[in-house]
């Protein structure tokens, strides 16, 4: 069995890969690496021991998605290729709708036409706006305040409306909060180009020297020391939850819509203490000004995921700290 895994090199996508060879499926991987590297593909061949089929092509070229499609038979597609600084897409709306959603559409055009309507996407609990109430169900109301989760939103809808217009479709909509971590082996983990624009890459970045300081954007939130609490999610139980959520479209059609998060807020503070003791590196901070598009409070009620994918988060903040330090020194 032939799954497509678009944006395949990138940081979670990467991991779920590592589980699918695990799994025992085949993959074939498109990604353009605008934000990943090619190398992670034969550290992924190193750390299962099989072959990966890659092509290099954006989600937007119909005509590399069609011949795909022709000359493989894909089952299923897990669809992470997109654009996801909250930041940049307020200052490039433009661009993350053209890239999120305009690419979305082209790949599932191609999948209508090649007859595959299964499909893994990766959401984000952005789609959920400010919240005031913790922690967040996937019943809640939806909203956005930034063009990123509003690109997310849309593409939502494209594939509930699919679903319930076309009875052969299924599809898992993946809402995840904030993953961090890396691979046990340390051979991969997060490595964005350029300056990151998570916290906790630049975190472990600051730890190894490469940067003075971490930046705290905003100290005056309504939270118990002024800065942003998230959910953070080691990104190997995400990646896990990928595979539930194939297994799932597999078995029937239909949508489903599952946070993946542990149900556990931390905030800036917190992690950055986290760090300081799996690392033994005291880590500078200054709080500065907010960024545009960030909310106070986001952690998941991930009850739902337990019940239809069976799913829990195991890993603990320190586990996720220890393997991003590991894989920090390792790259």
């Amino acid at each position: 069995m032939t799954i497509l895994v678009t944006g395949g090199c990138g940081y979670i996508g990467s991991h779920t890969l590592v589980l699918l060879l695990n799994y025992g499926y085949n993959v074939l991987v498109l990604d353009n690496l605008s934000n990943s590297e090619l190398s992670v593909i034969s550290k992924i061949e190193d750390l299962c021991g099989k072959p990966i089929k890659f092509i290099e092509g954006d989600i937007r070229d119909r005509k590399l998605l069609n011949a795909i499609f022709r000359d493989h038979e894909v089952k299923a597609v897990i669809h992470f290729a997109g654009l996801k600084s909250v930041g940049d897409s307020s200052k490039q709306p433009v661009e993350y709708y053209d890239v999120n959603v305009a690419g979305t559409l082209s790949l599932l055009s191609a999948m209508k036409t090649a007859g595959c309507n299964k499909i893994v996407f990766s959401s984000s609990a952005t789609v959920y706006g400010d919240s005031s109430i913790v922690p967040i169900q996937e019943s809640f109301p939806l909203s956005s305040n930034n063009p990123y989760g509003a690109s997310k939103l849309v593409v939502e809808n494209i594939l509930t409306e699919i679903s319930m217009t076309d009875s052969e479709w299924s599809a898992s909509i993946l809402r995840y909060f904030n993953p961090i971590g890396a691979h046990s082996s340390g051979l991969i983990g997060e490595n964005p180009k350029g300056t990151p624009n998570n916290l906790v890459p630049y975190i472990a970045r600051v730890a190894a020297g490469v940067y003075d300081k971490v930046l705290v954007f905003g100290g005056d939130y309504p939270t118990k020391d002024g800065t942003g609490i998230r959910d953070y999610i080691h990104v190997m139980d995400l990646a896990r939850g990928h595979i539930k959520a194939l297994e799932a479209i597999l078995e029937k059609t239909g949508v489903i819509k599952v946070n993946l998060g542990t149900g556990q807020g931390y905030s800036v503070l917190d992690v950055i203490c986290s760090f300081e003791k799996v690392s033994g590196v005291k880590i500078p901070y200054e709080i500065v000004g907010r960024r545009l598009g960030d909310i106070g409070e986001c952690y998941a009620d991930p009850t739902y995921a337990l019940e239809v994918l069976d799913w829990r988060a195991e890993l603990d903040l320190l586990q996720m700290c220890k393997d991003t330090w590991r894989w920090q020194k390792l790259s």
